[in-house]
């Protein structure tokens, strides 16, 4: 989920510099966090793979996920967004399994080795549908309750079950602050400067868009990334290791209806109606928190447009020079502030 903002104040900037063309006791017992650097890329690219991939049936998915650490340690939850999947925390994870947390990462739907177990289910894509796979899993993991990271979808997802079910989230990480959507917001223009920054939204809107996403979908996820952090210069080895997941055979569906329901020219499902008649009244996060802005946030990094929707435990972090995927670009900071909210 990149807001409309958000994206057009990364486009503008990206524009600027490049052509489109071109581009408890348990607690007590965890190990301390790695000394802070001022170098807030420092680990960013130290590892280039995840652990084995695992699998489970949760809810109306088998769901691909990651794990680092120990089976007992206090679980943290970490969620990606689009177009991303679980390498963006492939720094984070062993940082905080040598801080004796228990990781899990899912893929989700829609991305990499994530499936529907029927061919009939709606390839639905609105936030409390993917919430509710959150849920799902940490019931089929066993997970009462955990630290809640995430950035893009990742966050409104996280978000989602701290206004919801704050009784699964110890606390969140949550990249650019408040990500639940307001379909009656979405509704507004914007003045033409932005609007031409969300033009992919626009592209999703049309038949054209379908077809050329599921045709081109590597190449344009790759221009994203380089819009949305143009300061961080991945590699082509970097992508390609995340792009693979794109080759889901629901990608495409999902990713689409994600953005026509967020534009209310899809439907949702009726059984996620009575979440998202919650999700409409803007609901406060009551549960501990740090909120972390970056350049891609623009004038909304300081954290003030979203502070009041957080009513517990809050502190606001700002990394300057950081783009869109925050857990890869600054790994260390972020494992941080995991490690920090566990202790709020």
């Amino acid at each position: 989920m990149i807001s409309r903002r958000r994206f057009t104040q990364a486009f503008a900037a990206t524009l600027a510099a490049t052509s489109l063309a071109g581009c408890s006791s348990q607690q007590a017992a965890l190990s301390p966090a790695p000394p802070p650097t001022n170098d807030l890329r420092s680990g960013s690219g130290k590892n280039t793979s995840l652990s084995p991939v695992k699998q489970i049936r949760a809810g109306v998915l088998s769901i691909g996920y990651v794990e680092f650490g120990p089976a007992t340690g206090p679980a943290v939850v970490l969620l990606h967004g689009w177009p991303y999947d679980p390498h963006s925390y492939v720094d984070v994870g062993p940082l905080l399994e040598a801080a004796g947390y228990r990781v899990v990462i899912p893929y989700l739907r829609g991305f990499g080795p994530t499936t529907f177990l029927s061919k009939d289910t709606v390839r639905n894509a609105q936030q409390s549908a993917v919430a509710l796979d959150v849920i799902a899993l940490m019931d089929a993991l066993e997970i009462d309750k955990a630290i809640l990271g995430g950035f893009d979808w990742g966050v409104r997802t996280a978000g989602i079950i701290g206004a919801l079910w704050p009784e699964r989230a110890k606390a969140l990480v949550a990249v650019s602050g408040y990500g639940i959507n307001d379909l009656k917001a979405n509704l507004q223009p914007l003045g033409p400067a932005a609007e031409y920054g969300w033009w992919y939204q626009y592209y999703f809107a049309t038949q054209r868009g379908v077809l050329g996403y599921g045709q081109n979908r590597h190449d344009f996820n790759k221009l994203i990334w380089k819009i949305v952090s143009p300061n961080w210069n991945f590699d082509d080895a970097t992508y390609e290791r995340t792009a693979a997941s794109f080759s889901n055979p629901d990608h495409v569906d999902i990713v689409i209806h994600n953005y026509r329901w967020r534009m209310s020219l899809a439907p949702g499902e009726p059984q996620y109606d009575v979440y998202e008649e919650k999700l409409a009244m803007a609901p406060a996060i009551a549960v501990p928190t740090i909120t972390i802005g970056s350049d891609f946030d623009g004038a909304t990094a300081d954290g003030n447009a979203y502070r009041d929707k957080f009513t517990g435990r809050y502190e606001h972090r700002i990394f300057t020079g950081i783009g869109h995927n925050v857990p890869q670009e600054a790994p260390q900071a972020f494992a941080q502030a995991v490690i920090d909210v566990d202790h709020f």
